[in-house]
């Protein structure tokens, strides 16, 4: 994976985005449920939410589009293919990050049938998908 010509720099502010993505959600995170749901903690959350996962397929579109044959149009797909091109691992590009994939797309073109409580319980479970994340990105860039 060495002798891909990633663009480091490019990695690193996205991985930057994610990591101050996540720093606002931990904060909303040990809000229970009933302050969770006063103001504007939802949108927030929200918010910061679609910037990682952003980030994140920013990221994967950036590295699969340097491997011959692996660059894919949509989210899922390059979830999976990252899993196949050994990047992640398969179970965790099938189980994590597609789903991660899938709620991207939940969140960009079905908005409005997120509810605060369903996103309050991602805030509460899913950001340890991020850190595992983080750490197969940055041993892209190791050098």
């Amino acid at each position: 994976m060495k002798d891909l010509k990633l663009k480091r720099e490019t990695i690193l502010d996205r991985i930057g985005v994610i990591e101050n993505s996540l720093r606002k959600l931990e904060d909303l995170k040990s809000l229970p449920l009933n302050k969770f749901l006063d103001g504007e903690n939802f949108a927030i959350s929200e918010h910061y939410l679609r910037y990682a996962l952003e980030a994140t397929f920013d990221i994967c579109a950036h590295v699969l589009s340097r491997i011959p044959g692996a660059m894919v149009d949509e989210y899922k797909k390059m979830a999976v293919e990252m899993g196949r091109q050994k990047i992640v691992p398969m179970d965790f590009a099938e189980e994590n990050l597609y789903k991660m994939a899938g709620y991207r797309n939940r969140l960009t073109h079905f908005y409005f049938e997120i509810s605060p409580k369903e996103m309050h319980e991602i805030i509460q479970n899913k950001l340890g998908d991020f850190r595992a994340l983080l750490k197969y990105f940055k041993k892209l860039i190791e050098k």
